[in-house]
C-alpha cells in the first residue's frame, strides 16, 4: 500500500506527461509510491500506449535556441525557461534567449555552469538572468545546455522556439543536415542507430516486452529464458521506430534515414542533441 499522498496535481501532471486517463494515472502513482518514471513504466506494462517521456519535458514554458559557430564546426542549444506562455511569446524574452545563445557561442562554452559564469556584455549570464527575473516577476532560468562538435554541425529551431536540434555530420552537407534535424525534431529518436542505444534503455524496453508477454494467456507457463529470447527478437521493431537511421524518412517514407544519407553522399551522423519544451 502506498504511503505517499497522491494529489490531484500529481495525477494531472502524469496525465499531461502520458495522455493516460485520470483513473489510470491515479492507480499508476499509487502502485509506484508517486514515482513518475516508475508510474510511466507501470502504465506501459498494462499495455497502454503512453506519450514518450524523456528529459525534454522538464521546462514548462520558455524558448529553445539552437545556433552554430560561423564555420559550422560547433553548435549549442539552450533552453531559457519561464512560467507562462505570455512571457515566452514576448519578443523581448525571445531576444533575451538569443543573447544567451550568443554568449554561449562567443565564449565557446562547454557546459551550463560555464555558460552561467560567462560574460554577456558587462555582466555574467547568471546576473542577467537574475535581472530579468526581477523585471518580469516570473521564475526564469537557463535550464538546459547541449553542445555538438563535428566536421559540420547543422542547427534547427522548430515552431515558436519550442524545439531546438543540433546534428553533427562527418562532412559538410547543409541540406542533409537540415533534413535530418527536421526528422529528429519530428520523431525524437533515442539514438543514431541500434549500436548507440544506451544499455539501460534496451534493458528497460526488454523488461516491458517480457511483462506484456507474461500477461498473454498464450504465453502462460513459458520459461523466463524463452520470454527473454522472444523479447530480444521483438526489439527489432523498437530499433526501427526509435533509432534515427532506421526510421522512415519523413520526406519520403519509402526509404529510411540511413538510405537518404547514403544517397546524399555517404553522409554519417556522428551525434545529435534535441531539446524541447514540455
Amino acid at each position: 500500500m502506498s504511503t505517499v499522498t497522491i494529489s490531484a496535481q500529481d495525477i494531472n501532471k502524469l496525465r499531461q506527461m502520458t495522455g493516460a486517463g485520470m483513473m489510470d494515472c491515479r492507480k499508476a502513482l499509487t502502485e509506484t509510491n508517486g514515482d513518475f518514471e516508475a508510474a510511466i513504466d507501470w502504465l506501459r506494462k498494462q499495455g497502454q500506449k503512453v506519450a514518450a517521456k524523456r528529459s525534454d519535458r522538464e521546462a514548462k514554458e520558455g524558448v529553445v535556441i539552437a545556433k552554430t559557430t560561423a564555420d559550422n564546426k560547433s553548435g549549442i542549444v539552450v533552453c531559457v525557461s519561464c512560467e507562462t506562455d505570455f512571457v515566452s511569446k514576448n519578443a523581448d524574452f525571445v531576444a533575451f534567449g538569443q543573447s544567451i545563445a550568443d554568449a554561449a557561442i562567443n565564449n565557446n562554452v562547454k557546459s551550463l555552469e560555464e555558460l552561467l559564469a560567462s560574460k554577456a556584455g558587462n555582466a555574467t549570464v547568471a546576473e542577467l538572468v537574475n535581472d530579468k527575473l526581477a523585471s518580469i516577476g516570473e521564475k526564469i532560468g537557463v535550464t538546459k545546455f547541449e553542445r555538438v562538435d563535428a566536421e559540420y554541425v547543422a542547427s534547427y529551431i522548430h515552431g515558436a522556439y519550442r524545439i531546438g536540434v543540433l546534428v553533427g555530420l562527418n562532412k559538410v552537407a547543409p541540406e542533409a543536415g537540415k533534413d535530418v534535424a527536421m526528422q529528429i525534431a519530428a520523431l525524437n529518436p533515442v539514438a543514431v542507430d541500434a549500436a548507440s542505444v544506451p544499455a539501460d534503455v534496451i534493458a528497460r524496453e526488454k523488461g516491458i516486452i517480457v511483462e506484456l508477454m507474461k500477461q498473454d494467456p498464450k504465453m502462460a507457463g513459458k520459461p523466463e529464458e524463452m520470454l527473454t529470447k522472444i523479447a530480444e527478437g521483438k526489439m527489432g521493431a523498437f530499433f526501427k521506430e526509435q533509432t534515427l537511421t532506421a526510421q522512415a524518412f519523413v520526406k519520403d517514407a519509402g526509404k529510411s534515414v540511413g538510405d537518404y544519407l547514403k544517397e546524399a553522399g555517404d553522409v554519417k551522423v556522428t551525434e545529435f542533441k534535441r531539446v524541447a519544451l514540455g
